[in-house]
């Protein structure tokens, strides 16, 4: 489950390797990619992903289960795994335990900024000249990206519209959602997970929690393991996807 304003071709580097092993599913979640966009009055609520990978679950799986998810599909992976203990076998979380606890953010200021954003997002998209510039934007915005792999992403999660090149994702990703994230929330999913659970974190990534809360988080899974992966930021899937695809793999063994 890639993550926010993501898609599922951000995986190919790592599902390339992971293949021979089992099958490997990547969706692309809702309003990301090329999966549909939510209609006139719609919005992306969390526990709308979480639904959605229900039922991409009882669509695709047929034996053991592994589930990997990076940063907001990290997310909705382990809240999945926490409504859903029994059908899940082996859970890995790639810089997936959550933002900052935004509790305190809730209320009737963030529901006006959220109505007001909202309106805004959807009007007209400015589009991107050519793909070399979408490229070139990648590539400012995540230092450790391969150009190759950047060209790749470019290509497949742009589509052609007049005047240029937009992005895939909808815009409304790019709002504030009504509902802050709440960290007491997270740890109900959390606690209820039993299966061997990999949480991985980028050795560069200037994405994550601050390194005493992501060990205080890590502590309400009960069986879990940690790994760092040398070399890789936030996006550690196309930093370093062989690194990465190891780590999954190992799971395996668990």
């Amino acid at each position: 489950m890639h993550g926010f304003t993501d898609l599922a071709w951000g995986w190919a580097w790592v599902a390339e390797r992971l293949a021979p092993h089992g099958r490997v599913v990547a969706p692309d979640l809702r309003g990301h990619g090329d999966s549909g966009r939510a209609g006139d009055g719609g919005y992306y609520y969390f526990m709308d992903y979480v639904a959605d990978l229900d039922d991409v679950v009882a669509q695709v799986v047929t034996g053991e289960l592994v589930l990997v998810g990076h940063s907001m599909g990290g997310g909705v992976c382990s809240y999945w795994a926490g409504t859903r203990p029994e059908k899940v076998h082996r859970l890995a979380l790639l810089e997936g335990l959550g933002p900052p606890d935004l509790a305190n953010l809730d209320g009737p200021a963030r529901t006006a900024t959220w109505i007001d954003s909202w309106k805004a997002a959807r009007g007209k998209q400015k589009a991107l000249p050519s793909l070399d510039v979408a490229v070139q934007k990648m590539m400012e915005k995540d230092k450790l990206l391969p150009e190759a792999i950047a060209r790749k992403l470019a290509a497949v999660g742009t589509r052609e519209v007049p005047g240029g090149f937009t992005w895939k994702h909808d815009p409304l990703h790019m709002t504030m959602g009504p509902y802050p994230y709440r960290l007491d929330t997270a740890i109900k999913y959390w606690t209820r997970i039993t299966c061997p659970v990999l949480i991985v974190d980028g050795e560069a990534s200037m994405l994550n929690l601050p390194i005493p809360e992501r060990a205080a988080r890590r502590a309400h899974f009960a069986n879990h393991r940690h790994a760092t992966v040398p070399g890789a930021g936030h996006a550690l899937q196309r930093h370093q996807p062989a690194a990465v695809a190891e780590l999954v793999l190992s799971l395996l063994g668990t």
